[in-house]
């Protein structure tokens, strides 16, 4: 059992270092979007994807940990929660305070990464709606309504506001 501690407390201190890792490339992310550097950002997602492979290897790990407790203690790994876990090292002081503090330390870096998730969510959400309107804008420009001019027998012959052919004409 002491041995299962040891490597929960070791891999949940790896996950921990990948999440604080995240969190520092979510946080550069954030002037890379503000500026619309695309290449930068593509950077970034490739880095980012490398340090959420190595977190999901890290989890499949803790998982293995878990049900190996789970069932060295005897209870229902679906219902076995780390705090649980630290509850019941009561009798082991040190063990407890590592867990614990570990436990601690993921639940803080998780809910800044829940931040600076939420906050690069709405500037691309933003940034998004600022491409949107651009391309309106553009779309509107071509499909503007016709000018009322006519020619001397009196057909329409309405250019396309704001489109012009680029000459002057000296006849007018």
């Amino acid at each position: 059992m002491a041995s299962l501690m040891e490597d929960l407390i070791s891999v949940l201190q790896e996950e921990c270092a990948s999440y604080e890792e995240l969190l520092a490339l979510s946080m550069e992310k954030t002037p890379i979007i503000v500026n619309g550097d695309l290449e930068g950002l593509q950077t970034i997602t490739d880095k980012e994807q490398l340090v959420v492979g190595r977190i999901n290897g890290l989890d499949n790990k803790r998982r293995e940990i878990t049900r190996d407790i789970a069932n060295v203690l005897n209870k229902d790994v679906t219902k076995l929660k780390l705090a649980d876990i630290v509850d019941m090292l009561e009798a082991r002081p040190e063990e407890q305070r590592q867990l614990a503090g570990v436990h601690d330390s993921l639940k803080d870096v998780t809910g800044r990464m829940a931040k600076i998730n939420e906050q690069n969510r709405e500037l691309l959400r933003h940034s998004l709606e600022m491409v949107e309107f651009d391309l309106n804008l553009i779309h509107a420009m071509r499909s503007a309504p016709q000018t009322a001019n006519y020619d001397r027998g009196a057909c329409s012959k309405g250019g396309i506001i704001g489109r012009g052919n680029g000459s002057f004409d000296a006849k007018q």
